[in-house]
């Protein structure tokens, strides 16, 4: 089988717009990245509850501010 190519009198197909090909791009790609996302994992839903809950954990202790003196203190050998 060859190459077709238009009849010498045929107009070629026309091309999709440039905006709807740049949406239609970024949705296939927002598609690719939520099924990857969600690949092996039965509850997506309490997967996203636990990130959640942890991130609100970290954000708590970020904004708490240092710990009091004399607390425990970490070194790295």
């Amino acid at each position: 089988m060859g190459l077709c190519f238009p009849c010498p009198g045929e107009s070629a197909p026309p091309s999709p717009n440039p905006e709807e090909k740049r949406a239609k791009l970024a949705e296939a790609a927002e598609r690719r990245q939520k099924e990857a996302a969600s690949r092996g994992i039965l509850n997506v839903q309490s997967v996203e509850e636990k990130r959640k809950k942890k991130e609100k954990i970290e954000k708590q202790i970020a904004t708490s501010g240092p710990p009091p003196e004399g607390g425990l203190r970490w070194t790295v050998s």
